[in-house]
């Protein structure tokens, strides 16, 4: 970033977002905001991310309106249901079964704004995932690996992954949690840049 271009601030406690950030070559803050997400109403999956990613970005925003604030959600989504982070180990075991052999979708909402020039952008993004056929070993072997509870969907897509996961449809940064390609040209609008290789 030049000097005087303003800083970019993740909002968000993920260290998946910031790995994925960082990897990008971004500079960044990180600001975890105090907001509790929504994962089911009436809304679409797309609609309940991009108003958790907005809730999440404003509320860091509001206190740093001279940066440009980043934030995100993912959810899960089987048959129309959404699928959130799993309660407990138990509840995580269920839902990998549910998954096991079938194709599900990931969407990212993603809200990017500066408040004090007023602009923002709100979009989001869709991926399809295909997981392996598990079994009970699989699934209790998997998640001896991971921690799924602060995951939706009680998995993640890097590292592990490849253990459950047949095959991704789509972006598959955005299944890890941020989806690059399309954040990364909406920085840009916002002279967010990632640093010189």
């Amino acid at each position: 970033m030049t000097t005087g271009a303003p800083r970019l601030i993740l909002a968000s406690a993920s260290p998946r977002r910031r790995q994925l950030l960082a990897e990008a070559g971004f500079s960044f803050e990180v600001v975890a905001p105090e907001v509790a997400e929504i994962s089911s109403g009436p809304l679409t999956v797309r609609e309940i991310t991009c108003w958790n990613a907005l809730r999440k970005g404003l509320a860091v925003a509001r206190g740093r309106p001279n940066e440009v604030v980043l934030a995100a959600d993912t959810l899960v989504a089987l048959d129309h249901d959404v699928i959130g982070k799993p309660a407990n180990v138990a509840e995580a075991r269920l839902i990998l079964r549910r998954l096991s052999g079938r194709k599900h979708t990931v969407v990212s909402g993603i809200f990017i704004g500066r408040l004090r020039s007023g602009r923002s952008e709100t979009f989001s993004e869709m991926s399809h995932v295909v997981f392996k056929k598990l079994s009970d070993q699989m699934i209790n072997d998997y998640l001896a690996k991971i921690d799924p509870l602060d995951k939706a969907g009680a998995y993640a897509a890097q590292g592990h992954g490849r253990d459950i996961i047949r095959r991704i449809v789509g972006s598959r940064s955005n299944v890890i949690g941020l989806p690059l390609e399309k954040t990364c040209a909406a920085l840009d609008r916002f002279a967010i840049r990632p640093r010189p290789a």
